[in-house]
């Protein structure tokens, strides 16, 4: 499951469009949809939730309601660090479930980032990226738990395999990403007075001295502390440009089994970015609640059937090419009752050849028109 905002073009706030942390640093009123699938990359169902609800707090609701609605057995949730918490994961395994999580190294103890570092046990393969290597290991992670009680947290721990590879491709985009957010850290630190809190995101992370009024958010000058870049933080980030670590609770699968299975978050990414670009999702124009819903049921069910078409062509091509072609294929009235279509190319073809459409010919009367959209209804 993945959770995406979609802000509205209005300046009111309800119970369902709220406010909440938006990664484009958006002002407007929001709404989250959380978005689930199969191992076949096919949208299952989704859930719309307030946009001032916690990340971590929509997944187990959600996967209660699926698991009782479809009567699926044993899932594996996949997810990115934002979703899971030690809470969300005790109560993956409480419920037999299991997981397969992005974990931060940067954001992780020693002991595992001198795992990652240490050249042991590296495997490489022919067939990789050159340059590619992984490692896996078996081991008991400590997570901290809430007591539903009292309130408190205490001491719970997992075991579980931790897959760790180093890609030159990922290394590069690293540093590529870090050098564009350096170049701003430098303009930060040359004018300050062009930045504030939430245009200077990101970029404050790498200056040293940065203090940011707390009303206004804009930068306070302090005497006697100069703004400059935080070389130390910028030579330990780098040591880990390329590296990338997921932890699963299914230690019986191997690393390329555990690396496939969370390729599957970036299928729900694609998909997402589908229903923004292609779909036109956002920005919402409704405000009636009702209608909000019923927008994103016509987005989902547009987001089904283009990936249905897509998994029937055996993904010969992207959805947004698919949705390019069909957008083409379109005619124009010559006479009374016959129709030209102008337009026809081998993605037509091949969707025509899989759902027996004839999408070559040009001329069509209005009723075989008719007729081949009454036999398209008869096949779905």
């Amino acid at each position: 499951m993945l959770l995406v905002l979609y802000y509205f073009e209005i300046d009111e706030e309800d119970e369902m469009k709220r406010r909440g942390v938006s990664k484009e640093h958006r002002k407007d009123p929001i709404v989250q949809m959380g978005l689930f699938m199969d191992t076949c990359g096919l949208p299952i169902t989704y859930g719309l939730f307030s946009g001032n609800t916690l990340d971590k707090q929509t997944l187990i609701p959600m996967m209660g309601e699926l698991v009782d609605k479809y009567n699926l057995g044993r899932v594996i949730v996949v997810g990115d660090r934002g979703m899971i918490t030690g809470d969300n994961i005790a109560q993956i395994l409480t419920d037999r479930n299991g997981y397969v999580l992005s974990f931060s190294i940067r954001g992780a103890d020693k002991e595992f980032k001198d795992y990652v570092l240490d050249e042991k046990d590296y495997q490489r393969r022919d067939d990789d990226e050159k340059g590619f290597k992984i490692k896996s290991r078996q081991a008991t992670r400590k997570i901290h738990v809430t007591n539903p009680l009292s309130q408190k947290k205490k001491d719970y721990y997992a075991e579980e395999k931790h897959v760790v590879f180093y890609s030159p491709a990922y290394a590069a985009k690293a540093k590529y990403d870090r050098a564009r957010t350096l170049e701003k850290s430098r303009d930060l630190i040359s004018h300050p007075e062009k930045y504030s809190r939430s245009t200077g995101y990101g970029a404050a992370k790498y200056v040293k001295n940065v203090v940011f009024d707390k009303s206004t958010g804009e930068i306070i000058q302090e005497q006697g502390k100069k703004l400059t870049l935080d070389l130390k933080l910028i030579q330990e980030e780098e040591k880990y440009d390329g590296y990338y670590a997921i932890v699963t609770s299914e230690y019986n699968k191997s690393d390329r089994e555990i690396i496939n299975i969370y390729r599957g978050l970036w299928e729900i990414e694609e998909n997402f970015g589908i229903t923004k670009s292609e779909l036109k999702t956002r920005p919402i124009f409704v405000k009636n609640i009702e209608h909000v819903k019923a927008h994103f049921l016509i987005c989902f069910t547009a987001l089904v059937i283009m990936k249905l078409m897509e998994y029937r062509i055996d993904r010969k091509y992207a959805v947004q090419t698919i949705i390019e072609s069909l957008r083409r294929c379109e005619c124009s009235l010559m006479d009374k009752n016959h129709y030209l279509f102008d337009y026809y190319d081998n993605v037509l073809k091949t969707i025509g050849d899989n759902l027996g459409i004839d999408f070559g010919l040009q001329t069509r009367t209005l009723q075989s028109i008719k007729k081949e959209l009454g036999n398209t209804k008869k096949r779905s």
